[in-house]
């Protein structure tokens, strides 16, 4: 059965000192200390260590032929958004990375779909680039679950989610920047408790302010299922219903009937979980997706899936079918 992985992150296998180019900044570098591996840098402060599967598109091709899947979407590392930087300087790292993702497209089109990264921090700019990709052929793009911890709905974004929607380009929103974690660093909390949260923010964001409301041909995936959203989604009802004077300012419809409106991918790590989920959002609207290269991911590719007992036609709208509408509206 056709698979697409529509959620797995990919890094030039050089990166250009733009501490120096800019003349300040964290901004992340590799330093291949060893032969296939290397450390992601955050100035000079290590960050994270890759293998060669972070970098090399053939090498990943092969890895995923054990698992039957020939097509990964691939996205920057959410690390590299660096919204954080001077707007012009997000830029030019976007446009840097966003050409490379655009050239393993080129190179094995058989295999690659690419999703950009923008500079959200500034709208014009961020729009600008937005138009770039879809002139590249680049069919969405990936935004982090806040921008500086401004929440997504908060209005200077809304043009940029307007702009996606004319464009027809998909959106996929990843966990970044968790809040509270300089607070939880300890036990790896920020990535098991914080991310799930912030995804579940994004979302609830997105909803409350209206976005999803105003933008309904806009198409959103959230990632890692949606973090804790519907796990805690009678939790969000229930406040609406309770206390629509803090959560029902900006949009009076109910948040449960966001559900069918979304994209989610597979990536919950528990069958129970997935299949809960999967009955709340509706088969037309989980997909693959696996955070592939990265321990946290599932690099398996889905193969739980498999013993869940859904019937082909549900798995094929998983595998591939609803990766396609979500990213080209087909």
């Amino acid at each position: 059965m056709h698979k697409i992985d529509m959620h797995t992150h990919i890094l030039p296998e050089q990166i250009p000192d733009f501490a120096s180019r800019f003349g300040y900044g964290d901004f992340i570098h590799l330093d291949h200390h060893r032969p296939g591996f290397a450390r992601m840098m955050k100035g000079g402060v290590f960050f994270r260590e890759i293998a060669r599967n972070c970098w090399d598109p053939e090498i990943r091709i092969s890895e995923y032929a054990l698992y039957k899947t020939p097509v990964q979407v691939v996205s920057t590392v959410p690390v590299m958004f660096s919204y954080w930087a001077k707007p012009e300087d997000t830029l030019y790292l976007s446009m840097f990375l966003n050409d490379h993702l655009a050239g393993i497209v080129d190179d094995y089109p058989e295999h690659y779909l690419a999703l950009g990264t923008i500079p959200m921090q500034d709208t014009a700019l961020a729009i600008q680039e937005l138009e770039r990709l879809k002139n590249i052929g680049i069919p969405g793009v990936q935004i982090g679950s806040n921008v500086n911890q401004l929440n997504l709905g908060e209005p200077q974004f809304f043009p940029i989610f307007q702009a996606c929607a004319d464009l027809g380009l998909a959106v996929f929103i990843h966990p970044w920047e968790m809040m509270g974690e300089a607070d939880m660093k300890k036990y790896w909390l920020p990535w098991l408790v914080g991310m799930p949260a912030e995804t579940a923010r994004a979302a609830c964001s997105l909803i409350f302010s209206g976005v999803l409301e105003k933008l309904p041909h806009l198409r959103v995936c959230f990632a890692h299922a949606g973090g804790s959203l519907i796990p805690t989604l009678g939790r969000i009802q229930h406040g609406f219903n309770c206390r629509p004077d803090l959560v029902a300012m900006d949009n009076p419809i109910p948040p449960t009937d966001y559900l069918g409106r979304f994209w989610l991918d597979s990536a919950t790590h528990d069958p129970a979980l997935f299949s809960y989920i999967l009955n709340a959002v509706g088969e037309d609207k989980m997909c693959l997706g696996t955070d592939y290269p990265f321990p946290l991911g599932d690099l398996e590719i889905g193969q739980f899936i498999e013993g869940l007992g859904l019937e082909d036609r549900v798995k094929e709208k998983i595998y591939h079918g609803n990766a396609l509408k979500w990213l080209l509206g087909a």
